[in-house]
């Protein structure tokens, strides 16, 4: 059977109300009654101890009348008796009769104070009496008892009682209140918990439970709302890497078109014989080019996915910063000079820079070609210096320049900086770039203006001490 957690929160509270007053009520007539009959008893006793000290004082009789007429007035007679149990005052009373047993006169020759309840049947209820003894040197003279009625005790007892069940029957109907607003409360922290887990189960991550450090549902809210937010954002990421895998084969199947294109149409010409005779040589070598660029790009992607899962070992060294710049100056000296640019090195003598030789001019290569590629008739500085902490190195160009909001957008596969015109396209270079500088513990960041020309600068700290 499914019981609601409100039902059993109401059931749970008044479950352990009503024991706990259950066990205070019982306790409470329990104790209030002996309560009741011990103060009775010490009442009883400090009189008789006033009415031995006056035995003590002279022979009996002597002005007891006073104690008689102060304690009837209390509803309490008393008697002095002598070692025999015979009375001696008063000798005319009405005191109720009491038989004590041998074990209870025992206690009163030893000289104790003997506590009895009897039920008389003559005054048809109980009695307390207390027997107080007299001892003079190690011997019982006699003693003086005194009784009193119980009905009074039980009267105030019943009314106690009467009391307790009226606070209760007043205190149970606000009990049940305030247990249904607790109850009320935490079912609706809980029914708030579960929308949220059902809205996220739905793809919703975007919840925001109170939290409060008031107790546990306040840190389960907490936890809930950091476990929602890691969500969020492990589905973004998901759904970046969704975004980036359909670009990608988007942009390698727009790539590798132009060229399967091209290679299609000048084989089907060739075959077909629509070529002439002296366009062959060139169509062949434009087949050629063009499988060329497809085997790059086939191997620009694997050399990608390798940097990309650290999959890469560098074989770091130090090498001279001039003798690397003038290994990429030479080779890209004629590819420059084809758009009439010019390779300017300026680099400090003896400056080291430590990293992997190849992976270096890599980066460096794919660097300068961009600078060549959107820079007509102009100057390309390859410099290298050292700070403190860092070898810099910087390709700078007087080229066309890239707009400010592409600038972060260059470091994408594929990227093209000049959509209108087809070209320009930045392609993997970069993106392996970066992931090469990243591998090198560097940093890596581009500076342009529009019209004026480009700065790459790349960071790369010195060799580690040997200390």
């Amino acid at each position: 059977m499914r019981v609601k957690y409100f039902y059993q929160l109401i059931a749970s509270h008044m479950g352990v109300l009503v024991f706990a007053v259950a066990i205070l009520s019982t306790l409470f007539i329990f104790y209030g009654e002996r309560v009741a009959y011990s103060d009775k008893a010490e009442e009883l006793e400090r009189y008789g101890e006033q009415i031995l000290q006056e035995l003590e004082q002279a022979r009996p009789g002597t002005d007891l009348q006073s104690y008689v007429t102060v304690l009837e007035a209390q509803n309490i007679n008393f008697i002095v008796f002598d070692q025999q149990s015979r009375i001696l005052y008063p000798i005319n009373g009405n005191f109720p009769s009491v038989e004590l047993t041998p074990e209870e006169w025992n206690v009163i020759e030893r000289g104790e104070t003997l506590v009895v309840y009897r039920d008389v049947e003559r005054f048809e209820r109980s009695m307390t009496f207390v027997a107080l003894p007299y001892v003079e040197g190690s011997t019982l003279a006699g003693g003086v008892l005194l009784a009193s009625p119980v009905s009074g005790i039980r009267e105030m007892v019943t009314e106690l009682n009467r009391t307790l069940v009226a606070v209760i029957a007043i205190s149970l109907p606000f009990a049940l209140l305030l247990s249904l607003l607790l109850a009320k409360i935490h079912v609706t922290r809980l029914q708030r918990m579960r929308k949220a887990t059902s809205m996220i189960s739905e793809g919703h991550y975007q919840v925001n439970l109170p939290e409060s450090n008031f107790d546990e549902f306040g840190d389960l809210a907490h936890d809930f709302n950091v476990m929602a937010d890691k969500l969020q954002r492990s589905n973004e990421e998901i759904e970046q890497l969704e975004n980036r895998r359909r670009r990608f084969m988007a942009d390698v199947s727009h790539e590798m078109r132009t060229p399967l294109t091209t290679i299609a149409g000048i084989i089907e010409g060739l075959k077909s014989g629509m070529i002439e005779e002296q366009q062959r040589e060139k169509g062949i070598r434009l087949v050629s080019d063009e499988t060329k660029r497809l085997m790059r790009l086939v191997n620009e992607n694997l050399d990608y996915e390798k940097i990309r899962s650290n999959q890469v070992t560098l074989m770091k060294e130090e090498i001279e910063a001039a003798e690397l710049l003038e290994i990429i100056q030479e080779q890209l000296q004629l590819q420059a000079a084809e758009k009439g640019d010019r390779l300017l090195i300026e680099a400090e003598p003896g400056k080291m820079i430590y990293g992997d030789m190849d992976r270096l001019i890599q980066i460096l290569v794919n660097i300068v070609k961009n600078s060549i590629q959107f820079t007509d008739g102009g100057d390309i500085f390859l410099r290298a210096r050292a700070e403190s902490e860092v070898t810099v190195l910087e390709v700078e160009d007087t080229g066309n320049g890239i707009e400010v909001d592409e600038l972060e957008m260059i470091w994408r596969r594929f990227y093209k900086a000049d959509v209108s015109r087809g070209s320009g396209q930045f392609g993997l270079g970069l993106s392996i770039v970066r992931q090469l500088v990243n591998l090198h513990d560097g940093e890596i960041s581009v500076e342009s203006e529009k019209g004026k020309g480009t700065k790459f600068t790349i960071r790369l700290p010195h060799k580690p001490s040997d200390k």
